[in-house]
């Protein structure tokens, strides 16, 4: 008997000839609201998601014939792991699909904070010509600390390769991940020999909320800070402490705490405004992962494993 699967978010087309090739029979509902997912749900048996629901347990006991939840990116925060493990369900990610996009991008928001490339648009779109005042800073010559060495930071390290830098790389659950782009080392040794941290964590209970002011202090040097991991696992408050006693030097983020900037309440507003007022800060809008080439190379990752599962 075929798999029936459901998708509920908007894919690459690719996803479509993919599926059919496959012998794999599919419903694409990407306007779906959770209301109408779960009054469905229990006709199928895989889901492809990409953000726009938690899959917990509530939505899990509803999918009484799931096999399988592939997430259509590289986390999967917003599936209830442990009760699809109970449950004997598969969860499926793409983090081969996006590694490449995340890596450049993490070296892109890197050098626009280190060259000021964000404050020189900025002011010569006001007719300020300062030169002097956007004065850039060399990846060369510095440590770049790595936590998190999967896919992601793996990819970051690569693309480090070029820059004539040193990079170390800190993994709590991996073993032998050095490579010929990072040597691997204790968490001690990134705290002391750190220029830069770059945080390519999961969201988990562990991670949320880890990387607060009393982590840094454990830095022997004052560091420059990437974050294209999760923003929750970064408060934003200690953030700022941080960038007000100069321990962090600066920060490009590409993921914040709260990313629905219009749900802000009167605190979350006073520390985004804040964040937002600082030139030694670089923003995306949660675009590391999210390129063109990855919209697509996601799709072909996932059918892969679908494939390979179903059969």
């Amino acid at each position: 008997m075929k798999k029936k699967i459901i998708i509920i978010d908007k894919m690459h087309p690719s996803i479509f000839p993919d599926l059919e090739s496959e012998g794999i029979d599919f419903n694409y509902l990407p306007d779906i609201s959770r209301d109408e997912l779960k009054s469905i749900i229990q006709d199928y048996n895989g889901i492809i998601v990409r953000s726009k629901t938690n899959i917990d347990k509530e939505m899990l006991d509803l999918g009484i014939n799931l096999k399988f939840i592939a997430r259509a990116g590289a986390g999967t925060d917003k599936i209830d792991d442990a009760y699809c493990m109970e449950k004997g369900i598969e969860i499926f990610n793409a983090p081969e699909g996006n590694r490449d996009a995340l890596g450049e991008h993490t070296i892109g928001i890197l050098l626009a904070l280190f060259n000021k490339i964000h404050t020189g648009d900025s002011e010569i779109r006001d007719g300020i010509w300062d030169r002097e005042g956007n004065r850039g800073i060399e990846i060369s010559g510095k440590v770049v600390g790595i936590i998190g060495y999967g896919f992601m930071g793996s990819a970051f390290a690569q693309r480090l390769s070029g820059f004539d830098c040193e990079v170390i790389a800190y993994d709590k659950y991996k073993d032998n991940y050095a490579d010929e782009n990072a040597r691997a080392v204790d968490l001690d040794e990134i705290f002391k020999e750190a220029d830069i941290l770059s945080l390519h964590v999961p969201l988990s209970a562990e991670t949320n909320g880890l990387y607060v002011p009393d982590f840094f202090m454990n830095f022997k040097k004052n560091i420059f800070l990437v974050n294209t991991s999760r923003g929750p696992v970064l408060p934003l408050s200690g953030l700022i402490q941080l960038l007000d006693t100069g321990k962090i030097m600066g920060a490009a983020l590409d993921v914040l705490e709260n990313e629905k900037l219009k749900s802000y309440n009167n605190t979350e507003k006073i520390v985004f405004n804040n964040l937002i007022s600082r030139k030694n800060v670089v923003l995306t809008p949660h675009v590391g992962g999210w390129s063109f080439e990855s919209y697509k190379r996601i799709n072909d990752v996932l059918i892969q494993k679908i494939a390979s599962f179903i059969i």
